[in-house]
């Protein structure tokens, strides 16, 4: 691996959480290596890592250091042919190769479709409902949602909801739902068409009721957990692990959260309140965490949405909030939530997804 490509996986001890995240975008990978000021390997963090210390403390700015794994596997270039059974033995995605003063000379990565052999395989999230809402007008998208619902909007060349299935799929989901109600007789007629080994069972909503009323409308009766999620959005994450997550913290609803820097593109001045100056910052980056539009819920909570109300998802969450019950967030990276609810995130969609025309 070339310098430029390694240096990629590579963070200081120094360096802070939101850094750590920034880079684990950027090399598409969820590890990096952490080395200190000789470049000598001293520790690894994951995107697993990272989420755990956000969930446990919110804080974005502690160092590396503080959370990385400081016992991290390594092989050296001797033994390099056995990197994929030593992975497979630790259940690690990737190995340094180091030389004799620890400095990384080759990272060996297990290869993805390894990787979604072994999601496919487990089908970690048979017998869980799945419901699509899928039922706006998309008017962001406007024209194209003159023509198309959003739902059927393709990326590259294949409809939004379509991808969504195909991602929830792999873990072994057959049971979905969509909401519908702007074009629903165009959806109905693609997936009529395009309909795989999977139950697609639609909920037809005669006015708008929200993202969330109208779960109301569905009669089923759920046992487990149910995942919902908005039809315009992509989440890069364990999907299995959201869902395992909600059930071992306890949570009536579990929020997938998304990092969102923004940059202030000025000098911003801090004052003591006098009119005199305390301080300069130039162009500071603010982080925040977003909603992406993804939620696991408790089925008792379907008899809390109120029959034909429009009522939202972040509506319920408030109720549960004020009432003091317990509302949990996932939190993953800025690049690993893709949204295409306006152009610029639609064409930031299909080149994340390598699909955008060269």
């Amino acid at each position: 691996m070339k310098k430029g490509r390694l240096d990629a996986f590579l963070i200081m001890q120094s360096a802070t959480v939101v850094e750590a995240m920034q880079k684990i975008d950027f090399n598409a990978k969820g590890i990096l290596f952490v080395v200190d000021g000789e470049e000598r390997l001293i520790g690894v963090i994951t995107d697993g890592d990272v989420r755990r210390w956000l969930i446990k403390t919110g804080d974005l700015q502690e160092t590396v250091e503080k959370i990385m794994n400081r016992n991290p596997k390594v092989i050296y270039y001797k033994e390099i042919k056995t990197a994929k059974e030593r992975m497979e033995k630790y259940c690690i995605t990737a190995l340094p190769v180091v030389d004799t003063q620890d400095h990384i000379t080759d990272i060996v990565f297990k290869e993805a479709k390894d990787v979604i052999a072994e999601i496919e395989g487990k089908k970690a999230l048979r017998g869980i409902p799945v419901v699509i809402m899928a039922g706006g007008k998309g008017t962001r998208l406007y024209p194209y949602t003159k023509i198309l619902p959003k739902p059927l909007i393709p990326i590259g060349d294949i409809p939004i909801m379509e991808r969504i299935i195909n991602v929830f799929r792999r873990y072994g989901v057959q049971e979905f739902y969509a909401t519908v109600n702007y074009k629903k007789s165009m959806i109905k007629s693609y997936f009529a068409e395009n309909m795989g080994n999977f139950s697609l069972q639609y909920v037809e909503e005669d006015q708008p009721l929200g993202t969330a009323g109208s779960l109301s409308l569905i009669e089923e009766q759920f046992s487990t957990p149910l995942i919902v999620t908005n039809c315009d959005i992509l989440i890069h994450a364990d999907y299995a692990d959201i869902f395992q997550y909600h059930q071992k913290t306890g949570n009536e609803l579990t929020m997938v959260t998304a990092l969102k820097n923004i940059v202030v593109p000025y000098g911003v001045i801090h004052s003591n309140g006098n009119g005199r100056i305390d301080s300069m910052e130039e162009k500071p980056r603010l982080s925040y965490f977003v909603n992406t539009g993804m939620y696991i819920l408790n089925p008792e909570l379907l008899q809390e949405i109120p029959d034909g109300t429009c009522f939202h998802m972040t509506d319920l969450a408030s109720q549960l909030l004020k009432e003091g019950r317990k509302v949990g967030m996932y939190p993953i990276s800025e690049d690993s939530f893709l949204d295409m609810g306006e152009f610029e995130e639609m064409h930031r969609m299909e080149e994340k997804l390598s699909l955008k025309a060269e």
